[in-house]
């Protein structure tokens, strides 16, 4: 499941706009909004040091916080965030109020596994990534934080779609309406198939027009 939930600091901002945001930062703090659930937008101010290790640290936009604002305790979802194009340093912050009931959409990464078990890499195929990470529809309090798919029995001109992976309960692709590829096993000029050496090319062809 999900990074362990954190916990951040912050204090209320009285102005918003781009004056007070500059203000904010000359601080060594950072702009946000929390936003969401049908309250109006809260403009808060966080460390700088905790929300830059936060964000380069990984998982941060699939990982439910706690911002504690002057006080009061509210549940978040990181949306979105700005960093410095060149210093790489966190701009600005959006998050999400989080409720009970509250359903997202998050890019979660994907993962493989067992590829020793596949014939078809043993044989000198390579496992083509098509989509190293899957938007998925999903209860904010249970977003995985991978998806994990398995090559075992995987041969030369294999294609593994969605339907194939096992997901935890509530979380559904948001696109819905075809079983899409996540990866194939594409042959090399080395990689010789037992049967038919003219299906690789033409399963490696299906594969590419399938990926368009």
């Amino acid at each position: 499941m999900s990074q362990a939930s954190y916990e951040l600091k912050a204090e209320a901002r009285e102005q918003v706009g781009k004056g007070s945001a500059r203000a904010v930062r000359r601080n060594g703090k950072v702009p946000a909004v929390i936003y969401g659930e049908k309250q109006p937008p809260l403009a808060i101010a966080l460390s700088y040091k905790e929300i830059f290790y936060k964000i380069h640290g990984g998982g941060f936009l699939t990982t439910v916080a706690t911002i504690d604002v002057d006080g009061k305790k509210i549940q978040v979802l990181p949306k979105d965030y700005q960093l410095d194009p060149v210093k790489d340093f966190p701009l600005h912050v959006d998050f999400l109020r989080v409720g009970k009931d509250t359903v997202v959409n998050v890019n979660v990464p994907v993962h493989f596994i067992n590829e020793e078990k596949s014939p078809g890499i043993k044989r000198g195929g390579v496992l083509n990534v098509v989509r190293h990470e899957v938007e998925f529809h999903c209860p904010a309090n249970a977003i995985p934080d991978s998806i994990t798919v398995d090559l075992s029995g995987a041969e030369i001109g294999d294609s593994i779609h969605i339907s194939a992976v096992t997901l935890p309960a509530g979380v559904k692709p948001v696109i819905s309406d075809r079983d899409f590829t996540i990866a194939t096993i594409a042959g090399t000029a080395a990689a010789k198939p037992e049967t038919d050496e003219a299906a690789a090319p033409a399963a490696a062809a299906e594969d590419e027009a399938e990926e368009k």
